[in-house]
């Protein structure tokens, strides 16, 4: 695989006037790869549930009196002791002793999913859930018995509030869709959290479009014993016309406005050929879709992205220790195709009939 080639693709017109380009950095190559000619290129917990748990970024600070000494740079003047290893004379971590200002991600281990929120957009990083044949088989929870709250393990002053999402044009949008809970009511419950929404463009997309996306995940479980689903919000700029150059803007919700509207959300799959996270192949798809109306006739592998792109435009990473030698592309791997159906009748499946509509019962 080329890893020469680095493109941007904006978003572009599809369907409706509606911009459904996905706008990524390619890793690819164009012999490896069409591109839309339109664009311009842990485990759960069970039981009791834990609220959200403030952790901050990456590093992590050792109090000043248990550092090493850490001379300066050999290019600092010898007044300030460079270029001699000797102790510098400021100590910038004592401001930690008042507090550590962030980032914070407040990450929560529920029981069907394990979240990390971003204080800052008021949506989450991203967002882990697990399904296989018999979570989907489980029938206990009913999607009438749920409603949306606001997550308090969250400070109030950076936390989504429900009154942000009324009369803002948007849709609640699940990241851990409801349906892939249905094995227990007060799993499903905690799919309602704000920590698990964004908002979404409701009609062409989070009742249409993305529905038959989460549908395709649930139908992976027909091939494959064990599926992982890592969901979130992307921010991704998109060239202005008037100038050329390249921006990223989105829209703010909410009275004050404080929750931001992704442009895009993806979501990386990794799929288990013997049901095992440490043994086995693991079929890997990375999908990248604008928030947006969306053509039910768009095939899916069109908004198919290297792995690498989705973790350059989020800043995360999410198999770092899956080796070479154990990976598979998804869409090689099996049929990367939508099953499409009114979203009306998709509702109807809420009902708790005896398989999910459009799912095939999954294999015992």
């Amino acid at each position: 695989m080329s890893k020469t080639t680095i493109a941007i693709f904006a978003a572009a017109g599809a369907g409706a006037g509606a911009a459904v380009t996905a706008a990524m950095y390619s890793l690819r190559s164009q012999s490896e790869r069409k591109f839309d000619t339109k664009a311009t290129l842990a485990p759960a917990t069970t039981g009791t549930h834990s609220a959200p748990i403030p952790i901050p970024g990456r590093h992590a600070f050792t109090p000043p009196t248990q550092q090493l000494p850490v001379p300066l740079s050999k290019s600092a003047p010898a007044a300030l002791g460079g270029g001699g290893g000797a102790l510098p004379p400021v100590d910038p971590a004592g401001l930690f002793e008042y507090g550590f200002p962030g980032p914070i991600s407040d990450i929560a281990a529920r029981s069907a999913l394990i979240s990390s929120f971003d204080r800052r957009l008021r949506n989450p990083q991203w967002v882990v859930e697990h399904i296989t044949p018999a979570s989907l088989e489980q029938r206990e929870g009913d999607r009438k018995h749920s409603v949306f709250l606001e997550d308090e393990g969250v400070p109030a002053q950076f936390r989504a509030k429900l009154k942000d999402y009324f009369r803002s044009g948007y849709d609640r949008g699940h990241q851990v869709p409801a349906a892939d809970a249905r094995w227990s009511q007060a799993a499903m419950d905690e799919t309602f959290y704000l920590t698990n929404m964004c908002p979404q463009v409701g009609e062409g997309f989070n009742r249409d479009y993305w529905a038959h996306v989460e549908d395709f995940c649930r139908r992976l479980t027909t091939r494959y014993p064990s599926v992982r689903i890592v969901t979130g919000p992307l921010y991704l700029p998109k060239r202005d016309p008037a100038d050329g150059k390249w921006y990223v803007r989105y829209e703010v919700i909410g009275n004050p406005p404080n929750v931001a509207v992704p442009t895009h959300f993806y979501k990386v799959i990794l799929a288990e050929e013997d049901g095992s996270s440490k043994e086995g192949k693991v079929a890997l798809g990375a999908f990248v879709l604008p928030n947006a109306p969306i053509p039910n006739d768009k095939p899916l592998a069109d908004f198919e992205v290297p792995l690498e792109a989705v973790e350059r435009a989020s800043g995360l990473e999410f198999a770092s220790k899956l080796p070479p030698q154990r990976r598979r592309r998804l869409c090689t791997d099996t049929n990367c195709a939508l099953v499409i159906k009114e979203y009306a009748d998709r509702q109807k499946a809420f009902a708790k009939p005896s398989s999910p509509a459009g799912l095939p019962a999954p294999k015992k």
